[in-house]
């Protein structure tokens, strides 16, 4: 989230471009606000605005444009009303919406693990290095040829140029005839662990690898006494939604991404 609230009141402020990536705005000498502008590993420039008062975000967020090429994004909690209307009011428009899911781990709940005939399991922290990050090379390929990776969820996580696959020990994998065909990354996050990908190779999709990756690897925290996960679906994707709603997911929250396009 950018901003806590926003107050009353008109201070006014002298905004600074401090860094190539950095404003702050002052009042009479003391901070009243910053704007940052960050360049995630795929390339798309992500604003975030922290301050107290509506003008001053108003002004901040201004000022970041006017200085910024297209296009440009930002992310923002959707129950956050008045910072979704502070940047709806700077220009952006609603791209996308993901939702956040509580998914449950207990296997009486998201039932048995059923995998393809010769299919199998490498729990995450045993997967080979070299196969998963061709396999990651791969899927990530056929996403872009097709949808689109732009249309994957807002968060990117940092990675060497060029490499997407950050820690390996975060991985389970699926493995057919000795290939791998299908990963799940795993992130930790206090008591609440995050399922951040899932993706089945293109030509081994439709049989139940992901459905049978992700109910092991549920299975693997419930074992490790965690009650439940957590995991963020674009609700366009139909196939994720029902993936998930079919194992007993709720949805909790959701966060939009907004966009400007160009001038």
């Amino acid at each position: 989230m950018d901003t806590v609230r926003f107050t009353a009141g008109e201070p006014a402020v002298r905004i600074t471009r401090v860094e190539p990536g950095l404003w702050q705005a002052l009042d009479d000498g003391r901070l009243a606000g910053r704007a940052e502008a960050t360049t995630r590993p795929d390339g798309r420039v992500f604003l975030s605005v922290d301050a107290w008062h509506r003008s001053v975000f108003d002004q901040l967020a201004r000022e970041m444009l006017a200085a910024l090429p297209d296009p440009l994004h930002t992310v923002v909690d959707e129950t956050d009303r008045e910072l979704l209307d502070g940047w709806q009011r700077a220009g952006l428009t609603v791209r996308r919406r993901e939702w956040e899911y509580v998914v449950p781990t207990d296997p009486r709940v998201t039932g048995p693990v059923v995998l393809p005939p010769g299919v199998t399991v490498v729990p995450a922290g045993s997967a080979a290095e070299a196969p998963l990050r061709e396999l990651d090379r791969v899927v990530r390929a056929e996403v872009e040829a097709s949808v689109g990776w732009s249309e994957m969820p807002a968060e990117v996580l940092p990675r060497p140029a060029g490499d997407t696959v950050v820690d390996p020990a975060k991985y389970a994998v699926a493995v057919e005839d000795g290939e791998y065909v299908g990963l799940l990354r795993v992130v930790q996050v206090t008591r609440l662990p995050r399922i951040g990908l899932i993706a089945v190779r293109a030509d081994r999709r439709r049989r139940g690898i992901a459905r049978g990756l992700l109910l092991h690897t549920l299975g693997v925290l419930h074992r490790a006494g965690i009650p439940k996960a957590s995991a963020e679906v674009n609700e366009a994707n139909d196939a994720a939604t029902a993936l998930f709603e079919g194992i007993g997911a709720r949805r909790a929250n959701s966060t939009v991404e907004l966009m400007r396009h160009g001038r």
